[in-house]
């Protein structure tokens, strides 16, 4: 099952990293506030249509009338206990019916907001190298701590310099390097792992750049999360190999906080525009 969802989230991976290289270019060029509000925006009102029309709209309207009567019932018969136990009871079961009709639409929306943020995070959970700074490059391998060892060196890569040459941690089975970014660009770290070649996104330059933090092994999870390389298959000797970027200092469109922001702003535009879209909620 997990290996079949590891396919469908690869598979899904090829045309939004082409959607989402084409729809999110105008990031590089404007502030980080600007672009997540524009996205958050833009989200908020496509997730609200989606609500609507993967939703029982008539049921959430009668759930919402009969909290609105009950309510008005604890007002005029506040001295009548019968009245307000019952009336409170409707009010429960109401909410309690709410809850239950968004169980759909929340399955639906769950998907594309997944997608849209594992897209987001490319730009915003981590800054590039700027020439000059120091990263860590750690590979993590296959097989337990009684496994052998493959021979593993860097082959090329032309735009920094090994400051530490691997060091190797056996109970983890990880192999770390500390390297030097030197020249602007995205280029490619080539691993040789035996007789074979293996590659690692490396994001250099200033202000916004889609930022690959990990390029994954062959779980559904790490794949949705880090989804612009290619994962590692599951016979692969190379179970990941991730760079630690600097985080993003913003708290509109930096490290961690862009998440909430876009939350909190996609919500804000869905309020706004429900009542021009007729959405029951």
């Amino acid at each position: 099952m997990m290996s079949f969802l590891a396919h469908i989230v690869t598979w899904l991976n090829v045309p939004l990293n082409a959607a989402g290289k084409l729809l999110t270019a105008p990031v590089a060029a404007v502030p980080g506030w600007l672009s997540n509000t524009v996205i958050s925006a833009a989200m908020g009102v496509i997730l609200l249509v989606l609500w609507k029309y993967t939703s029982n709209q008539d049921a959430i309207g009668r759930v919402k009338d009969d909290i609105k009567a009950n309510m008005l019932a604890l007002k005029l018969f506040k001295d009548s206990i019968s009245v307000t136990l019952q009336a409170q009871g409707r009010v429960f079961k109401g909410a309690g019916g709410l809850l239950f009709h968004a169980i759909r639409p929340m399955l639906v929306v769950t998907v594309p907001i997944c997608l849209i943020l594992a897209q987001m995070g490319l730009w915003y959970q981590a800054r590039p190298l700027q020439p000059g700074e120091e990263a860590l490059v750690v590979m993590e391998l296959n097989g337990n701590v009684d496994s052998a060892w493959p021979n593993v060196s860097i082959a090329s890569m032309p735009a920094a310099d090994v400051i530490i040459d691997q060091t190797r941690v056996f109970s983890k089975r990880q192999i770390y390097w500390k390297i030097k970014a030197r020249e602007n660009g995205l280029n490619n770290i080539v691993f040789q792992v035996d007789n074979e070649q293996v590659e690692k996104e490396l994001a250099i330059g200033n202000g916004f750049m889609r930022v690959s933090l990990q390029r994954p092994g062959w779980h559904w999870f790490d794949i949705l999360e880090h989804p612009s390389e290619k994962p590692f298959g599951p016979d692969s000797v190379v179970q990941s190999i991730s760079i630690k970027y600097p985080d993003r200092l913003s708290r509109t469109s930096g490290t961690g906080w862009w998440v909430a922001y876009f939350f909190v702003a996609s919500m804000v535009f869905a309020l706004i525009f429900k009542p021009f879209l007729k959405v029951r909620i």
